[in-house]
């Protein structure tokens, strides 16, 4: 064999995979990998590209490509099972055990019907061999992966959303029960074989409940090994990576699995995928084995496996007509119960059209673990060459329409966008005023309280806060979504989330009793999935208020600590489909708590707008308490703006009047109007007054546009703060306050 070339074909199947999957997220659901393998194969048996393929794999060599990339392929499975949940199965409601149990029963009891009641009339249009094996057709179709599910709706951004979760539950159920019942299937059928290889009929039956015993004893002998990786967990302190010789242990164990498997008659495959759903998913121990091995394993030897599976596959031979018409009305007839049969389970629940038909495309979807068991089948003689090369064309099929139905039928921020006004401005007089904070990170915890604090619960103007902790999805497939408040216990693991976060707004309930009401929450998402779960928050609990942590930290000394970008990208997505007003709040990390000082010094900027109005609404709430004394500055231009119509000029004095003492003096309020000539003087006048306030309450002014700021817009660092909040957060201005950048809810455009 010659290495060079070896070497040379090595890194052309590489050069395919990588090149091709340079923009793409995921490898689970790309088919970039099949063209690689097509092209490479036989589908495309040209004389030009003959000299060049022999060059590439000479001797064979595609062989041993394929056998090393398999080991990627099975730790590939074995990390799957890492990130799936086990636990969800048994706290999955109903609704979800329903549309699973009967998407996979009855399209499976339907197809295998069709292919046994005719299977006289199939042999004699297509052959003993590939009439016997239609079968294996029905059953491949009518499952699912949930591997290539999670793929699919993070592909689509919906994989937190209230399909995305449904459709994670069902799919978990499938995948589990049409996995467990294949190798139970495949125990029993090959002691059937070897029995009649014997031509011992009489220990048919013996012998299929001795494989179904020794397969179920395997189950139960790779659920003994949870407890022992229940106790690396447990040894690992909390915030630290678990020891190298815990993982090593894993590792071994997963391999010893793969070797007990075989004895049970299942493939070294199976037994690594079922110890991956036994190892306790998330943080430390299933976080650090992804880690660990997905970059080598999922990054680098999946695609080279894909390829070389591709490269079997033959689809430029001829292919029997019959043979394509019989197999497509199968799979055709398979998944169009499957499709109706969710969809009228979905409408049942009275779930609208749309998305029962999105969830059946999305049980339907085939990706890359689909097509790689096509390959196995075939390797296993359990598919001819010419039903293996008809699997693939319609796996393609099914996953590029799956995927293209979803994206095009559903779409979760629609929901967002309510036509109800839910914002401070419209509140009633004296009425509750709902509020969803979110907390990232423990800095941010004293911050939101700041800001809350500046709400002023009182008895007439209560306040309710749902403070939502979010946290980073890691080392598993399924978002997790926890009210404290409900004790909902989301996993058997011992993991304690935002316990911190708990007991510091637990005291700031006790510490405003009767006054204020505080659910926490947890959210454990992707981060770029996580404003949906402030979002479906904040529009299950009628807020008028999100508040969000801005993304830089301050030192104490004003320079900046560190700045997230993942934060910043959360904070513009809220800012764009929030269903309610959105405040983000900037901390420079030394302003004082009500607390520590007697009097508080509130300062709020007013140029006009719908933004500046609503944040004026939430400013006149601190005039609430004594201790906090509201100054409003109005920044006017002695030159009329032409794009500031009447209305709005209108609705700003409307506004403006209760401070502006229309209705009666407020002790602790001031009305200031500073007249403003050129931009410059807007930024000399915030410098000034800076440093004189613990708390300063701006409007963002999307898209507005006024003569005292116009020049400052192609200056701003920071577009979601707006020009007046970019001035203030700026390294330039040296403030030590706390800046809240209010936009008022974003309504629909008829």
């Amino acid at each position: 064999m010659d290495t060079k070339e070896d070497l040379t074909g090595i890194s052309s199947t590489i050069f395919y995979s990588v090149v091709f999957n340079e923009t793409l997220s995921d490898p689970t659901m790309k088919y970039v990998y099949y063209d690689a393998g097509f092209v490479l194969g036989p589908s495309l048996n040209t004389e030009a590209l003959k000299k060049f393929k022999h060059l590439l794999f000479p001797y064979g060599s595609e062989d041993l490509l394929s056998l090393v990339s398999a080991y990627g392929y099975a730790l590939f499975l074995f990390l799957n099972g890492v990130k799936m949940d086990f636990s969800m199965m048994f706290r999955t409601g109903k609704k979800s055990w329903t549309i699973a149990l009967c998407s996979l029963l009855v399209p499976t009891f339907a197809g295998l019907f069709i292919c046994y009641y005719f299977m006289d009339y199939w042999k004699d249009k297509l052959g003993e061999f590939d009439a016997e094996k239609l079968p294996v057709v029905v059953i491949s179709h009518s499952g699912c992966s949930f591997p290539v599910m999670a793929s699919l709706l993070s592909d689509l951004e919906i994989l937190n959303s209230e399909l995305g979760r449904l459709a994670l539950s069902a799919g978990l159920v499938m995948d589990v029960l049409n996995s467990v019942g294949s190798g139970l299937g495949t125990s029993i059928i090959s002691s059937l074989k070897t029995d009649s290889h014997d031509h011992d009929q009489s220990k048919g039956p013996a012998l299929a409940i001795f494989s179904a015993s020794k397969y179920v004893g395997f189950l139960v002998l790779v659920i003994l090994t949870r407890p022992a990786m229940r106790w690396f967990v447990r040894k690992t302190p909390e915030g630290r990576p678990v020891k190298k010789t815990y993982t090593y242990l894993v590792m071994f164990m997963v391999f010893l699995t793969g070797c007990f498997g075989m004895v049970a008659r299942q493939s070294v495959l199976a037994g690594f995928l079922i110890f991956g759903l036994v190892v306790p998913e998330g943080p430390p121990l299933g976080s650090e084995l992804i880690k660990q091995l997905e970059l080598f394993a999922t990054w680098f030897l999946l695609p080279i496996f894909v390829t070389c599976c591709a490269m079997k596959v033959d689809i430029s031979r001829h292919l029997d007509a019959n043979l394509i018409l019989i197999m497509v009305v199968i799979i055709v007839s398979v998944h169009l119960v499957k499709m109706l049969i969710t969809i009228g389970i979905c409408r049942y629940c009275k779930m609208p059209k749309t998305d029962g038909l999105c969830l059946a495309l999305m049980l339907s979807c085939k990706g890359v673990v689909d097509f790689c068991t096509l390959v196995f089948l075939h390797d296993s003689m359990l598919l001819s060459r010419e039903q293996l090369a008809i699997m693939a064309i319609s796996d393609l099929v099914l996953g590029s329409i799956a995927g293209i139905g979803v994206k095009s039928l559903y779409n979760p921020s629609r929901k967002y966008a309510g036509y109800q006004k839910r914002n401070i401005l419209n509140l009633k007089p004296n009425s509750e005023l709902k509020i969803v904070a979110c907390v990232q990170k423990p800095s941010h915890i004293r911050s939101i309280k700041d800001a809350l604090d500046i709400c002023c619960p009182t008895s007439s103007n209560p306040l309710m806060v749902h403070v939502l902790h979010l946290m980073e999805l890691v080392g598993r497939s399924s978002p997790i979504f926890i009210s404290h408040r409900l004790q909902e216990r989301v996993s058997s693991g011992h993991f304690n989330y935002s316990e911190d976060v708990i007991v510091a707004f637990d005291l700031f309930e006790h510490d405003y009793a009767g006054n204020v009401s505080v659910s926490t929450y947890t959210a454990v998402s992707p981060s770029r999935f996580m404003h949906d779960d402030i979002c479906y928050l904040a529009l299950d609990k009628l807020a008028s208020i999100i508040i969000l942590p801005f993304h830089v930290k301050w030192t104490e000394d004003g320079s900046i600590e560190s700045t997230d970008d993942n934060i910043r990208t959360l904070n513009s997505k809220v800012l764009e489909k929030a269903p309610c007003s959105v405040g983000i709040l900037v901390s420079k990390g030394s302003s004082t708590s009500s607390y520590d000082t007697p009097t508080r010094q509130i300062a709020m900027i007013f140029l006009g707008g719908s933004d500046d109005r609503e944040a004026l609404c939430l400013a006149k709430r601190t005039i609430k308490e004594c201790s906090y004394n509201l100054i409003v500055y109005h920044l006017v231009s002695s030159s009329n703006n032409a794009q500031t119509n009447n209305w709005d000029l209108m609705l700003d004095d409307e506004v403006l009047k209760s401070v502006k003492g229309y209705y009666g003096n407020v002790e602790n309020v001031t009305y200031e109007k500073i007249s403003i000539e050129d931009p410059s003087e807007t930024t000399t006048f915030l410098s000034e007054i800076a440093n004189e306030y613990d708390f300063i309450i701006v409007g963002r002014r999307n898209g507005i546009k006024s003569s005292q700021t116009e020049a400052l817009e192609n200056w701003t660092e920071f577009p979601e703060l707006g020009v007046i909040g970019d001035l203030l957060a700026s390294l330039d201005t040296n403030i030590r306050a706390s800046i809240l950048v209010v936009q008022q809810q974003q309504m629909p455009k008829s």
